[in-house]
């Protein structure tokens, strides 16, 4: 009953209006627990499926996601929170002073009615980013209250998490109003041994196929298979796709001087994401380094197998961040948003209003 549902939508292949007309429809069936992760989607195959010839150019992809962020919330914010009535006595069921039509007319998109759906029980569900490259830091620090990273250094880690809370103030933003997720993949044992077992046992099972695969889908479609599994990792241009994702994994490639074999056995349980392996205590040492110095609010949790590694975290590593008291031991309420420690968003007309009525005075 508390945990939240975050789905994955594209700006790029699906109309405004049905966007926010499901994800406020999902925030009320839940009471609240709804949040939407943002992307532009980055696939040649997916542009083919949706009538392109090709995929639209990385900064053109994230200019429409700006402008279909903002009309999302003018759609969301088409009703007041007390529009209403529901008076049977008098027959009036809202208060038309209440109800705002978006009449949008932009660069990419057009709306002119309000959203056939109340205002939702967290104002907006939770809006969720992830992307590295400069337009992905801009787009979140203008519209996101989550953002999941994948770093694998602290440095790396801090870099990303200053440069992004940073740009919160050009947008009128405080640095809490944005949280930072880096993902993190953990095999842990109740010893050393145990661990890195476990991450043996998954890593065997790899095939070769599947891992040049993994690795073609990460490095924006790159074709591994010319090249000697276990010589170098080969030089990676940046396409179309996912600009940073190609960089990450030529880093890690690098740093750990690691072949293909290795670099796409590394990278099967976590995708680019953080790995940890060791006992509770050497992994909460590792993340609550992270969490304050300055690299994350918290993180995305990718269990290296489920239900295994999922009960694993559980059952071994949140006992000792909560004897740490780094970690609730009960919810703090009933949303996603106040479970996140965000406030919930005030209707952006009633806010225009308010303001208008201030300069008058």
């Amino acid at each position: 009953k508390h945990i939240g549902f975050i789905a994955t939508a594209s700006t790029t292949y699906e109309e405004p209006y049905l966007l926010a007309r499901k994800f406020a429809s999902l925030d009320h069936l839940s009471h609240g627990r709804a949040g939407w992760n943002v992307v532009t989607s980055a696939s040649e195959a997916a542009a083919a499926n949706f009538g392109y010839e090709q995929q639209i150019p990385h900064a053109e992809r994230y200019e429409r996601a700006q402008e279909y962020v903002e009309l999302i919330k003018k759609l969301w914010d088409s009703w007041e929170d007390d529009a209403f009535i529901h008076d049977k006595a008098s027959g009036v069921f809202y208060d038309p002073e209440k109800v705002h039509n978006p009449n949008h007319k932009g660069k990419y998109y057009a709306v002119k009615g309000a959203l056939n759906v109340p205002r939702t029980p967290q104002g907006y569900p939770v809006i969720v980013q992830a992307g590295q490259s400069g337009p992905g830091r801009d787009l979140a620090a203008r519209y996101a209250e989550v953002i999941f990273t994948a770093n694998q250094k602290l440095e790396d880690a801090q870099e990303f998490y200053r440069d992004v809370k940073s740009r919160l103030a050009k947008y009128g933003r405080a640095a809490d109003e944005l949280l930072i997720l880096p993902g993190v993949s953990a095999f842990v044992g109740r010893t050393e041994e145990e661990a890195r077992a476990k991450y043996q046992q998954l890593t065997d099972l790899i095939h070769p196929e599947a891992g040049l695969a993994l690795l073609s889908g990460l490095s924006g479609g790159f074709d591994f298979s010319g090249y000697d599994l276990d010589g170098p990792f080969p030089e990676l241009s940046e396409g179309q796709g996912m600009v940073s994702r190609p960089a990450l994994i030529a880093d890690i490639a690098k740093k750990n001087n690691f072949s293909i074999r290795q670099l796409y056995e590394w990278v099967a349980g976590a995708r680019g994401h953080w790995q940890l392996i060791g006992t509770p205590e050497q992994i909460v040492d590792q993340l609550q380094q992270w969490f304050e110095n300055e690299a994350a609010d918290g993180f995305n949790i990718l269990p290296p197998s489920t239900p295994a590694g999922l009960n694993d975290f559980v059952e071994l590593i949140v006992p000792e961040l909560q004897r740490r008291g780094l970690f609730r031991t009960e919810y703090e309420g009933t949303t996603l948003r106040e479970n996140l420690g965000l406030v919930r968003p005030e209707n952006q007309y009633v806010l225009a209003r308010q303001a208008e009525k201030n300069k008058a005075s």
